[in-house]
């Protein structure tokens, strides 16, 4: 293949990568608005169940926006031979790609810490729970793991009785959401149970705390995840070799073959 055509795939490939990443960048922020605005979807709910999903939403938004920035930078560069958006486009993939590396290092090697925070957070939301009135939005997704996932409690419904107000009148009271079939004073249709019932008979609530569910739920799509993380860092390193060698041979070759047409 002559240095011409070499250059010229690179450009078509690059362009065409990029292009396929601001897409994928849109399609980010559209996601971002889905979890802002459908707060019982369980997708939404289970990427992040320890924070607001206002703060998750944002958190999409500008993975979604830097996700267009690159694919922008990328695709200009390539298509009008800018070696500064190229360099500059580079630069910021080369941090991403350390910045992922070295958050996967921390997750792994803390991964003993991070579950005993995610426990105390959750033991925490048990029992600061509200008795009465709307919860707060931390308390709400919590209710919609606890239903979409089918538990009760972190390590089960005992977890309950370590509400601050764990008794009412004498009657143990739970979270409706811990309830197969919550009552209809608290639960309707496309609306989240939330609020105390008295407890009911085992049969009717989820027998099973929500740390075996995620736990089982991470068992059964850890070769998923981890295939995804490592298709997006090859694809990443792929991206900075293409722009490299654009970039070392933009100049050099490609323009000495233009002033020779």
């Amino acid at each position: 293949m002559s240095p011409k055509s070499c250059l010229g795939c690179t450009k078509c490939f690059l362009f065409l990568l990029n292009l396929f990443f601001f897409f994928l960048g849109i399609l980010l922020l559209a996601f971002s608005f889905w979890v802002l605005f459908d707060r019982q979807s369980f997708a939404a709910v289970l990427g992040s169940p320890l924070l607001s999903l206002r703060l998750c939403s944002y958190g999409f938004s500008g993975v979604g926006m830097a996700t267009m920035l690159l694919g922008f930078l990328g695709c200009l560069g390539a298509l009008k031979e800018v070696k500064a958006m190229l360099g500059l486009y580079f630069g910021l993939l080369l941090l991403l790609l350390a910045a992922q590396i070295t958050v996967a290092i921390i997750v792994y090697t803390q991964r003993a810490a991070l579950a005993a925070k995610v426990a105390t957070y959750a033991e925490e939301l048990i029992r600061s729970y509200p008795a009465q009135g709307p919860p707060g939005d931390p308390h709400e997704s919590w209710d919609a793991v606890q239903q979409q996932l089918g538990c009760c409690g972190w390590k089960g419904p005992q977890d309950w009785e370590q509400h601050d107000e764990a008794t009412r009148d004498g009657d143990r009271a739970i979270a409706c959401s811990c309830l197969r079939a919550p009552n209809s004073t608290h639960g309707s249709p496309g609306v989240l149970p939330h609020g105390h019932c008295p407890t009911a008979a085992p049969q009717d609530t989820f027998p099973g705390g929500c740390k075996e569910r995620v736990q089982s739920w991470l068992a059964g799509n850890l070769v998923t995840i981890v295939g995804a993380c490592i298709g997006i860092g090859l694809g990443e390193l792929s991206l900075l070799m293409l722009s490299m060698f654009l970039l070392r041979n933009l100049d050099s070759r490609y323009e000495k073959l233009l002033r020779g047409l």
